[in-house]
């Protein structure tokens, strides 16, 4: 297993461990039928998302003009990425919409999502789809111009669903 790798797999074994003691203090807000609190589904995303972040900063460093590209690892990450965004609509149920603007927001457990995200979930399903090829594609490229090219691509298309879906105050 390589460094980054190992420091990649600790970290989520750190944010696991975090979201399992989190869980603990969050349960104090009450679920109807199994469902979890809306709180609780927000926070796992925004770590599903730094998870997902992470691996995108590890990629940007190698193909950075001072980065050493690392083939493998690099790929490894690009398909770690292409899991994760399969995952990460299913994280934004109906009742986790809940922005409000003005409003002081807990940055663990407040959600950033803008409304339209559920109105265009169509969209927006559509987007994590696509972002998830392009990734799965960086992931199986041969060379290190495919590898480039579909990580340009991939932080165009992250880029343009948070122009679209994040709140910015």
């Amino acid at each position: 297993m390589s460094e980054g790798r190992r420091i990649g797999a600790a970290g989520l074994a750190i944010a696991v461990g975090f979201l399992a003691t989190a869980g603990l203090a969050l349960a104090q807000e009450k679920s109807i039928e199994g469902v979890p609190p809306p709180k609780d589904t927000i926070f796992a995303r925004k770590i599903l998302m730094g998870a997902i972040d992470m691996n995108m900063d590890d990629i940007e460093t190698m193909l950075a003009p001072e980065g050493k590209l690392d083939s493998a690892e690099g790929r490894e990450h690009a398909d770690t990425i292409s899991i994760m965004l399969m995952a990460f609509p299913h994280m934004f149920p109906p009742a986790t919409n809940q922005w409000k603007p003005n409003v002081d927001r807990d940055p663990a457990t407040d959600t950033f999502a803008s409304p339209e995200l559920w109105t265009n979930f169509a969209d927006f399903y559509k987007r994590a789809t696509d972002a998830s090829k392009l990734a799965f594609a960086a992931s199986r490229a041969e060379r290190a111009d495919q590898f480039r090219a579909s990580i340009a691509q991939l932080r165009a298309a992250c880029n343009g669903c948070h122009a679209a879906y994040q709140k910015k105050e």
